[in-house]
């Protein structure tokens, strides 16, 4: 499929390496590209000329589609298709990206949201159409589709079915996260801007251990996690078991943000953002090798999605150091130091300073507790130390006699539970 990617800007110069990329990552081949430096307009975004040459490129290209990387408004979308060739498609940058979401989805929840914000953003278009309609103005209706007048309550209806469903599928998966956490592992989550590299990081982290042993435990740990130099490669949520030291770590890799997404897009992937806003850590990734202007706006884009409901500290994590020198990145330290206050610097691809984010990770995670049991010595003990040693950090185990001492250091939840069945032991044993 062949394409024209055009894009309106209100004052400066019209970046079109983004959209560009994100046509590509779709399937097409960008045969055209136009720019336009202008206020909106209310009937085209574009200026009407502007249209015209729009219309006139995709002709000399034989473009398939045409691409804007604006959000165009139903009744936009509707007068730019008015104007370009019979059968060449509007697509403004939302559709596309939920294009690629489609492609991409993999599992029932993946597919679920993208068909939830396909169907958000189908309904006021669903709304236009229902107004043309009554106008009588139908002919194709220029990029927005046919027209069938109960499709409106159709949406609705749809929309209201798939929120049940995702919401069921983000109790399982509370329920799944306390039940980790119960069982002595440390919730790390990647966020980050799509291709900075999280699902590189991600492989690297967990490279020395084998998750198979967890399948049983944890069925929906997955053993890979896809790293490809292209946008949302990773749409679900990827688990796997890393190494960091002598904590249980469960890293979580997610979709990529991506900059300006209205709000729908991003409320449509909320069960997903879970996985961030309910970690214990979030380790906060970004490409040190793009320009400091764009590692600020991204920065910027994702402290403006994880605001309102992270719950975790966040760690910035400067990735792709081997494509920079040390004086470029000390530059791009200070320069970005206000909005990443002590970042670290990694390679997720050569595994360059990986070992001191492993520590750092450590580090950030919540505290543990020290604790101390004096247990009777009897079968029902060995199994409780057996447990201790499987969900804490075991600092010595004496056997004095009868007893046994045990000295570990494990989250809170696990000291308790570790408390409650030596007590059950001691009532026992008395």
């Amino acid at each position: 499929m062949r394409a024209v990617v055009a894009k309106r800007v209100e004052r400066g110069d019209a970046d079109l390496s983004e959209i560009g990329e994100l046509a590509r990552a779709a399937g097409y081949e960008v045969v055209g590209e136009l720019t336009q430096t202008r206020e909106e307009d209310a009937a085209f975004a574009f200026g009407e000329g502007k249209v015209d040459e729009l219309a006139a490129l995709s002709v000399e290209t034989g473009a398939d589609a045409v691409i804007v990387d604006n959000r165009l408004g139903p009744y936009q979308t509707y007068n730019i298709g008015g104007t370009l060739p019979e059968g060449v498609e509007v697509i403004d940058r939302f559709t596309l990206i939920l294009d690629i979401f489609g492609q991409r989805a993999q599992t029932r929840k993946a597919q679920l949201q993208v068909e939830l914000a396909e169907l958000r953003y189908e309904l006021p278009r669903a709304e236009a159409k229902t107004s043309l309609a009554k106008r009588d103005e139908r002919p194709g209706f220029m990029g927005l589709g046919e027209y069938d007048e109960s499709r409106e309550r159709d949406i609705k209806n749809q929309i209201a079915d798939i929120k049940r469903e995702l919401d069921a599928i983000a109790e399982k998966e509370e329920t799944r996260r306390d039940q980790r956490r119960e069982s002595g592992f440390d919730l790390v989550a990647l966020a980050g801007y799509t291709n900075a590299g999280k699902s590189t990081l991600m492989r690297r982290l967990a490279a020395e251990l084998d998750v198979d042993e967890n399948e049983g435990r944890h069925p929906d740990l997955d053993t890979t996690a896809e790293s490809e130099d292209r946008l949302f490669t990773t749409l679900g949520t990827t688990t796997r078991r890393a190494d960091t030291g002598k904590r249980d770590v469960l890293l979580t890799d997610t979709v990529g943000f991506v900059s300006d997404l209205p709000h729908w897009l991003v409320e449509s992937f909320e069960s997903t953002l879970d996985s961030v806003y309910h970690a214990d850590l979030v380790l906060l990734v970004v490409d040190a090798s793009e320009p400091v202007e764009e590692m600020r706006e991204k920065l910027v884009t994702c402290h403006d999605t994880l605001y309102e409901r992270n719950e975790a500290p966040i760690v910035t994590v400067l990735n792709k150091i081997d494509r920079v020198d040390e004086d470029e990145l000390a530059e791009k330290r200070e320069a970005l130091s206000a909005l990443a206050p002590n970042p670290i610097a990694v390679s997720g691809l050569t595994g360059d300073r990986v070992d001191e984010l492993r520590d750092r990770i450590e580090r950030e995670l919540p505290d543990w507790r020290f604790e101390r049991l004096v247990l009777p010595l009897g079968d029902d003990t060995m199994s409780l130390v057996s447990w201790v040693h499987d969900h804490a950090n075991v600092e010595s185990e004496e056997y004095e006699g009868e007893q046994v001492v045990l000295e570990f250091e494990a989250r809170p939840s696990v000291v308790e539970r570790a408390r409650a069945k030596a007590s059950d032991l001691a009532a026992v044993d008395a």
